[in-house]
């Protein structure tokens, strides 16, 4: 017995893609049409071959923008063509033909979780991999201007290992007042190394300390050595300094968590950001499901406003969902909210708000 997807199914899950695609489609043309209008100097004046421009930089811009805008997106394409089916009088042929509004909801469902799922893939593998390519490109062409230098360092390289600098200048692999304190298991200071500056050595990945000084302290006994210039073997690589290299947008979700217990060790300020991008990636596809059930719920009903008055109620709505998202965030980067929370709650707030207006739509 084959399984034949039904017919009335197959028309609203087309018109939910096909609308969704030709939205995209229609929005990518444009931001690309202003994104080479802004950008065209830096492509003219750093000489970026054209099909570098192309297929490194805007094939992998559209995946991002898929991941960035795609519930935005669902949302009013749903909007749209589910207002010109209750304008046709299509939903209430529907309803009147004996299908319940509960069962026409289905094929939007399948449809949401299609692109969720989708986006749930690409956003979590395939986006890292896109943004490898975005960030050489933008190196090369866009922004040739690269930070060199960071100041008041302060991380964790291992637990009980704390290390501070006064600065590190990356193109000379070296940092001003290195001080590495170790510390023993009931939270004592056991060892400490303190430098004017150290260079790291390429050639066989040791530290050039000058201005040494290496204290080793045991219970009440403490020995002292100084030199000038010694060579020191550190647990310490210039990737750990430059904050630059820790881009976490060239992760896959794998490399992130990793990233982050990484982070959370070294006592890292940017833990926060890292969990909040780890959260989205995999709670932002629930936003598929949120945005296309409150489109549903708002354009199947036939108004005198037609689509006019449903795509003005949808777009406040979509407004206000990303300033909700937008302002969760703030609080999670300040430490007034937990990232999971941060990222799970508008999708939650919104998510009720979608159930209620399925239960209150007509039917």
């Amino acid at each position: 017995m084959t399984f034949r997807y039904p017919l009335i199914d197959r028309y609203i899950l087309g018109k939910y893609i096909k609308t969704f695609l030709l939205w995209l489609v229609l929005i990518i043309v444009i931001v690309i049409t202003f994104d080479v209008s802004e950008k065209l100097d830096d492509f003219l004046k750093n000489q970026a071959p054209v099909s570098e421009i192309i297929f490194q930089y805007y094939l992998n811009f559209i995946p991002n923008f898929f991941n960035l805008y795609g519930p935005l997106f669902i949302f009013i394409s749903t909007l749209y063509f589910t207002s010109k089916m209750a304008g046709n009088t299509e939903i209430i042929a529907i309803l009147g033909s004996g299908i319940s509004y509960r069962r026409m909801l289905r094929p939007y469902l399948h449809g949401a979780l299609l692109l969720a799922l989708g986006i749930l893939v690409i956003g979590n593998f395939i986006i890292p991999l896109s943004n490898i390519q975005l960030t050489k490109f933008e190196d090369k062409y866009i922004h040739t201007h690269h930070r060199s230098y960071y100041s008041d360092i302060h991380f964790q390289t291992a637990r009980g290992v704390q290390v501070t600098a006064y600065s590190y200048d990356v193109k000379e692999h070296s940092a001003l007042f290195f001080q590495q304190d170790k510390y023993g298991n009931d939270g004592l200071l056991r060892d400490r190394i303190t430098a004017n500056k150290i260079i790291y050595d390429t050639t066989d990945g040791t530290w050039t300390a000058q201005g040494l000084t290496h204290r080793t302290i045991d219970g009440d006994k403490e020995t002292m050595k100084s030199s000038p210039k010694a060579k020191l073997k550190l647990k310490l690589t210039p990737a750990d300094f430059n904050q630059a290299s820790k881009e976490i947008s060239t992760m896959n979700s794998i490399e992130l968590y990793h990233h982050i217990e990484h982070e959370t060790m070294r006592g890292s300020g940017a833990v926060t950001a890292a969990k909040l991008d780890f959260y989205q990636r995999l709670l932002n596809p629930l936003a598929f499901l949120v945005m296309t059930f409150i489109g549903v719920a708002i354009s199947s009903r036939k108004t005198r406003g037609g689509l006019g008055l449903h795509l003005a109620i949808g777009i406040s709505l979509a407004f206000g969902f990303i300033v909700l998202m937008r302002v969760c965030a703030v609080f999670a980067e300040n430490g007034n909210l937990p990232p999971f929370l941060a990222v799970l709650l508008p999708q939650l707030i919104f998510g009720i708000a979608a159930l209620y207006l399925i239960k209150k739509a007509p039917k």
